[in-house]
């Protein structure tokens, strides 16, 4: 990591991928003959040299690209690469790609990692009926990074999947398929391994293969379990495991694998028959962390928590179509352990009447004249799936011009898949945007929409024509066909508005690593250049201004050696694997107390220099005033050091995120991050910007009259003296606070070109540009050069002279005349 790396996130995106194709193969006609009428269009399309994006339902898309009747397979296959242990340590390892479904990405069965926690993948392209690897001859040799298998459950993970398809995990009862999902659940819950990328992906591949299981409801609290894990989880982690489909991948197989299940949840025969359920289940539950209600009597069977929570509805039992969910009691109200409250919606409930209800967040129900007509095409049951946010439904695009503003509603009828429902179907949505406005949103493009496993899009759904959208606190619409819905605000959203934005990429990072060595490896050679000068020559070192420049030198010579020798990220690594937290609480603490010294003497400099440009008249130095400043600038950091040290420790201890994206130092983090570093350097960089302006204001305007008094060599130092000060009150970290706040790229740049280099600045303003220490150096490495200036300068004096008095005495000769 570059070695001002703790204002920036090292995070990277990886390249895109491409389909394949070939020419079809007529003999492999009968593979597809007992195949769905609208697969077999489908997948005969895909042969005809030109791969298609199908359609499994009417407006689900086909997240793999093609569909297929028959399983086909990218078998296992060898691969060759390497493991970064540490640093450019590099060991060769034989690993092999996992056994892969044509049309999708395949993993490696040992975990490799990239630097930005995603998978090394390698496509199963589809050729004609055949499925094959896509070809490694235009890949660079791979290079994983191991010290991500350390600090993540990718390992554990990967482990699961593997077993699974190998057939270790075949598994033949619920029991076995129980104790599959469990263990999963479990590793969302270890909170000191961090979730990468790669996760989302291999999460997403084991929902795939429980799929090709026979579908056990007993499963299903487990599943709601890990995606609600996976929703919570970082918008970085989701929006980089967006670049493998990955989201799109795990919500696809997640809500076909809960459509499976009304008929084990919610049968006909229960209707009216309350069960007593055994001691045992409710010991499952808690493990789930969901809440069961089970009230198959009535037809309703739901699953709660509070970002995922899934109903199962049979209408037939008592005529139940739908759910509201509400944010406040009610008598008429049930209320969930996750606190929020929900009631049942019947067929004959008046639209309007609800749209009313005070504290409505989301409700739909199927109107009875609907519900008959559907039941006449074969539907029987009711899905609904209530989303808290939209973490799941990842956008790649940088930019787009709306996004969702309420929870996502969605919407499932088996049996009424790929088919435009007979009349339209109501639901009800909050807008978020009425409790919390949106300064960016606009009237245009707000309305209801939904997700097309690419982006939101709302043709085929109708808004209810409200007076303004962006602040009716109810959005009634309908639809014709079902999947996921939204309310949508428009307006023009950037990746880095939703807090999504990768700071950094790997070119990125590879060069300000190379700027910033470069930088500091010149700061500390002018920081060394300065004290050899002060050693060397006592005139220049007896100097007050001298003297508060070498404590700022010294300052700045600890905090880089720090940095760059001492607290690196593998030692800081090595600290936090060996359990040595106080080692790394003292080198954290170390970093933190130079950083603070190093500003506070900037900050002494700036009032000096503004005493000096600014008020210049009746100035008065107080009696030892550099020991006492000394005292100031080395013991007033140490007030906020130490109480992080004592109040949160824990703080500079790295995070697993952290050490497994190699951005992790013994250094403060959170609030002692926030308040013992970030403020005060804010507010010492504000107060140094005030003085710069008000010294450069002064120096501009004595520019006017040194012109005047014809004085413009003064007039030139000053200006000069101006630049130096940009550097020398560390107005560069300016640079930093910005691109610590996720401003931009350019501002990493920008930091790391100037604060880096503020060493070697005040080397060569204070040593090569001041006249009396360049004219120092030069006798002491070159006395006979500098014998021969003296001589020479004292031969054009003498010159000087006698041409002075020969040209005096004929005036005075002339004038006696």
């Amino acid at each position: 990591m570059n070695v001002l790396g703790y204002l920036l996130v090292a995070l990277t995106v990886s390249a895109g991928r491409a389909y394949g194709n070939s020419d079809s193969d007529d003999s492999d006609e009968s593979q597809w003959e007992d195949c769905p009428v609208e697969h077999q269009l489908c997948s005969l399309e895909s042969r005809n040299n030109t791969p298609v994006r199908c359609v499994e339902k009417l407006f689900r898309a086909d997240i793999t690209g093609l569909v297929y009747c028959n399983a086909q397979h990218c078998e296992p296959e060898t691969f060759k690469h390497d493991y970064i242990v540490r640093n450019h340590d590099q060991s060769p390892h034989v690993n092999s790609w996992k056994r892969t479904r044509a049309g999708e990405v395949g993993t490696l069965h040992d975990v490799c990692l990239l630097r930005n926690g995603l998978p090394v993948t390698r496509k199963c392209e589809v050729w004609g009926m055949r499925a094959r690897w896509e070809s490694l001859d235009q890949r660079p040799y791979v290079v994983c990074m191991r010290r991500f298998r350390e600090r993540s459950i990718s390992v554990e993970l990967n482990s699961l999947h593997d077993d699974m398809l190998e057939g270790r995990r075949r598994a033949n009862s619920t029991q076995e398929r129980r104790g599959t999902t469990a263990m999963m659940r479990d590793m969302f819950r270890q909170h000191d391994k961090a979730l990468l990328p790669a996760d989302v992906h291999v999460v997403g591949q084991v929902f795939g293969e429980l799929l090709e299981q026979e579908k056990d409801a007993a499963l299903s609290a487990d599943l709601i379990s890990i995606c609600r894990e996976i929703m919570s989880s970082d918008a970085q982690v989701l929006q980089l495991s967006a670049q493998l489909n990955a989201t799109n991948s795990l919500l696809n197989k997640f809500e076909d694998y809960m459509d499976a299940l009304p008929q084990q949840l919610v049968p006909r025969e229960r209707c009216g028959r309350v069960v007593v359920h055994a001691a045992g289940e409710a010991g499952e539950v808690a493990a789930s962390g969901m809440e069961i209600l089970n009230n198959a009597n009535l037809g309703v069977h739901a699953m709660l928590s509070s970002n995922l929570s899934v109903f199962y509805v049979n209408p037939e039992c008592e005529s139940i179509t739908g759910i509201a969910i509400y944010s406040a009691a009610a008598p008429d109200r049930k209320q969930a352990v996750s606190q929020f409250w929900f009631r049942f919606l019947y067929a004959n409930e008046n639209l309007e009447k609800l749209r009313r209800e005070q504290d409505l967040e989301t409700a739909t129900y199927v109107p009875e004249q609907l519900w008959k007509q559907l039941k006449q095409r074969g539907a029987t049951y009711l899905i609904l799936k209530i989303y808290g946010h939209d973490g799941l439904f990842v956008e790649t695009a940088p930019q787009r011009s709306r996004r969702p503003r309420s929870k996502v509603l969605s919407i499932s009828i088996p049996g009424c898949e790929g088919t435009q429902l007979p009349q339209p179907l109501p639901f009800l949505l909050r807008n978020e945007n009425h409790r919390q406005p949106d300064t960016r949103a606009v009237n245009a493009g707000c309305g209801c929409g939904y997700w097309n496993y690419q982006t939101w899009v709302s043709d085929g759904i109708t808004t209810s024509n409200g007076t303004d959208l962006l602040r009716d606190p109810i959005v009634v619409c309908q639809t014709r066909h079902l999947t996921q819905f939204s309310y949508l605000v428009g307006g023009s959203y950037r990746s880095n508005d939703l807090g999504d934005e990768v700071l950094v990429t790997p070119i990125n990072e590879r060069v300000l690593d190379i700027i910033s060595i470069v930088g500091c490896c010149l700061s500390l050679f002018g920081v060394l250049g300065i004290f050899l000068t002060a050693l060397l020559f006592k005139s220049w070192r007896s100097q007050a201004s001298t003297k508060v420049l070498m404590h700022l030198c010294l300052a700045m010579m600890l905090q880089m050696v720090l940095f760059v020798f001492i607290n690196t990220d593998d030692i800081s690594e090595q600290l936090v694997v060996h359990g040595d937290n106080v080692r790394c609480v003292l080198l954290g603490a170390a970093m933190q107390y130079t950083i603070l010294v190093l500003f506070s003497w900037m900050l002494i400099i700036a009032f000096l220099q503004f005493q000096r440009y600014v008020t210049v008249i009746g100035v008065e130095r107080p009696r030892r005033y550099i020991l006492k400043a000394a005292l100031v600038a080395w013991l007033l950091p140490l007030l906020p050091t130490l109480l992080v040290a004592c109040i949160d420790p824990e703080s500079y201890v790295p995070t697993a995120e952290q050490l497994a994206t190699d951005t992790g130092i013994c250094y403060p983090s959170g609030y002692g991050l926030t308040f013992g570093i970030v403020l005060p350097v804010t507010l010492i960089t504000v107060a140094n910007l005030v003085i710069f302006v008000y010294v450069f204001y002064s120096i501009s305007h004595s520019l006017s009259q040194s012109i005047q008094r014809a004085e413009r060599k003064l007039v030139h130092k000053q200006i000069r003296l101006s630049v130096l000060l940009f550097f020398l009150l560390g107005l560069s970290w300016i640079f930093g606070i910005f691109a610590y706040m996720q401003a931009g790229v350019a501002f990493s740049y920008l930091f790391c070109l100037t604060a880096t280099l503020q060493g070697f600045v005040l080397f060569i303003y204070f040593v090569l540009l001041d006249e009396v220490n360049r004219r120092a150096w030069i006798g002491l490495l070159c006395p006979t050069k500098m014998k021969m200036d003296v001589q020479k300068r004292t031969t054009e004096l003498q010159s000087m002279t006698t041409s002075s008095t020969n040209y005096s005495r004929p005036v005075q000769g002339a004038t006696s005349c």
